[in-house]
């Protein structure tokens, strides 16, 4: 063999050589990528056991036909998030309640956020303020509240305690927001203009109501915000070393009847959703009724809801 020959096949051997450490890296991170995603989506199959509660309705095949029909067609669906402080022995009550409206033929979706004061019928119950409904009858009978005050299904619903917020804002890293009033609230001081916020923070944020001069109008305007900030940032999360820690909190904090199937495909088909937010708000007027505070909102006004979120149903 020549000199020659004797360098081209080190060379040769090399290049072998430098191939096999290659692929050996490529073949390590594709398995640990693997590996990764399989834990992934056996946490995510947990998580979600853990969240999914049906409602009394669900047991009804029609409902699932129904459900399988609306995801097939990739039709509009309505989805009530319903934020609760639930305490030991106390089922609590809703203080938050945001009618969502996802339409992904038009990749666009209305937010209403619901004043828990409005004065509407509760079935069985009679009138009152809308956020006992919860306290009376749990998601049941606050979905079937919304349903008849409105004049609107609610496909689906998502119930959040208040603290598991807290923690899934700061799991995320904070959200940020445009802030259009400068107040203080539980020992939080909240500059106008861009911030960002931490759970604590966030959540202070969406309690203010007394300070602010629009009552609870204002501070629905900041729970909208709040939740779209959140979207957003999930949206865009990156962090792969928190996946498992948000996806706990989720699962401990967070109840609805979506199934898994149903959030793989609102994932696939109405995301864009979030692109395009309108954000409404329902008129009225405090009213003292027996000695109690109550949100009393005309009828023409619960018509010009209804109107406006079918519409928007019903757009291609």
């Amino acid at each position: 063999m020549t000199v020659a020959e004797s360098r081209k096949e080190l060379k040769q051997k090399k290049r072998r050589k430098w191939l096999y450490w290659v692929g050996g890296i490529l073949l390590f991170l594709l398995l640990a990528g693997g590996g990764f995603a399989w834990y992934v989506w056996d946490k995510i199959h947990d998580t979600v056991n853990t969240m999914h509660e049906p409602l009394d309705r669900d047991k009804d095949p029609k409902r699932q036909e129904e459900i399988n029909s609306i995801f097939k067609d990739k039709k509009s669906i309505n989805i009530l998030l319903l934020g609760v402080d639930e305490r030991e022995g106390d089922r609590g009550r809703s203080d938050t309640m945001i009618l969502m409206s996802l339409n992904p033929k038009t990749d666009s979706m209305k937010m209403l956020s619901i004043p828990r004061d409005t004065y509407v019928n509760i079935p069985g119950r009679g009138m009152d303020k809308i956020n006992h409904a919860y306290a009376f009858g749990g998601v049941e009978l606050s979905v079937q509240t919304v349903e008849e005050a409105f004049d609107l299904p609610v496909h689906f619903y998502g119930k959040i305690n208040m603290e598991g917020f807290e923690l899934g804002v700061d799991a995320l890293g904070g959200v940020t927001i445009d802030n259009h009033i400068n107040f203080t609230q539980d020992g939080f001081h909240f500059e106008e203009g861009n911030i960002r916020l931490n759970g604590k923070e966030a959540l202070a944020y969406i309690r203010m109501r007394k300070s602010d001069p629009r009552g609870d109008m204002g501070r629905n305007e900041r729970q909208r915000a709040i939740v779209t900030a959140a979207m957003n940032e999930a949206a865009s999360f990156s962090s792969i070393t928190k996946v498992g820690e948000i996806l706990d909190i989720v699962g401990n904090n967070v109840n609805t009847d979506l199934q898994m199937k149903n959030m793989q495909a609102l994932f696939t088909n109405y995301l864009g959703t979030r692109a395009n937010i309108d954000t409404m708000e329902i008129s009225g007027s405090g009213q003292i009724i027996g000695g109690i505070w109550y949100y009393i909102v005309p009828e023409a006004e619960f018509s010009r809801i209804s109107t406006e979120i079918k519409d928007h149903m019903e757009a291609n």
